[in-house]
């Protein structure tokens, strides 16, 4: 797994890097110091995976992070920052990224570079506490309608929920298919057929929206 490293603290770049060469199958391809870094870095080395601070001088991780998925739609984009705050965890998750550590769980990150590389989201315990309340926010979502009524005006089939349930469980295509008895081909058609009618960007958003409707209807 080819990784690039971008924190403004150089220190902190190359303890990261030790951290993560380590491990093994790792490979740190490079490192960066702000957003500007992370860009250009980005589209020279097309790393598997980005791991990257949020409050960065010149440009910032969430400018990046925008500028990077506006570029290449695919990238998956893990932040890992010291700040737990509400605003920059619903910006990471509006622009697509992949995940949210807090630099303290560093027994995680290489955990969760290795789930964001095959495809499923991660967030850090203190976050996911704090997800059901800012992804409902996020979302829009309503609370005096159940998820059921929600999904059906929306026109999704069982099948579909069946694979929402299942990316909000955090599985990825080739455990969804298994687990449903389909080709991951098919899952992919369901996945963006779902993205589509409800108006979502990928499925990071997708569990989130569930899981935030889910938390609203039990409140």
């Amino acid at each position: 797994m080819r990784v690039l490293v971008v924190d403004d603290d150089r220190l902190v770049c190359e303890a990261l890097k030790t951290i993560l060469q380590s491990a093994g199958d790792v490979e740190v391809v490079g490192t960066g110091y702000n957003g500007h870094d992370a860009l250009s870095l980005f589209a020279e080395l097309k790393p598997d995976v980005l791991l990257m601070d949020i409050r960065m001088d010149g440009m910032t991780g969430l400018e990046a992070c925008e500028a990077i998925l506006g570029e290449f739609p695919d990238a998956r984009i893990l932040f890992l920052t010291t700040f737990l705050d509400d605003e920059y965890i619903v910006q990471a998750l509006r622009m697509g990224a992949r995940g949210y550590l807090l630099k303290q769980d560093f027994e995680s990150i290489v955990p969760a570079l290795k789930a964001v590389h095959m495809g499923q989201s991660v967030f850090g315990d203190a976050i996911v506490t704090r997800l059901p309340r800012l992804l409902h926010r996020q979302a829009g979502g309503t609370d005096s309608r159940d998820i059921d009524e929600i999904l059906a005006e929306h026109g999704i089939s069982d099948r579909e929920r069946s694979v929402i349930e299942l990316v909000a469980k955090g599985l990825s295509n080739k455990e969804i298919a298994q687990t449903l008895y389909l080709s991951e081909g098919t899952v992919r058609n369901y996945l963006s057929a779902v993205l589509e009618k409800l108006g979502l960007r990928d499925r990071t958003q997708l569990a989130v929206f569930y899981l935030g409707e889910i938390q609203a209807g039990q409140s």
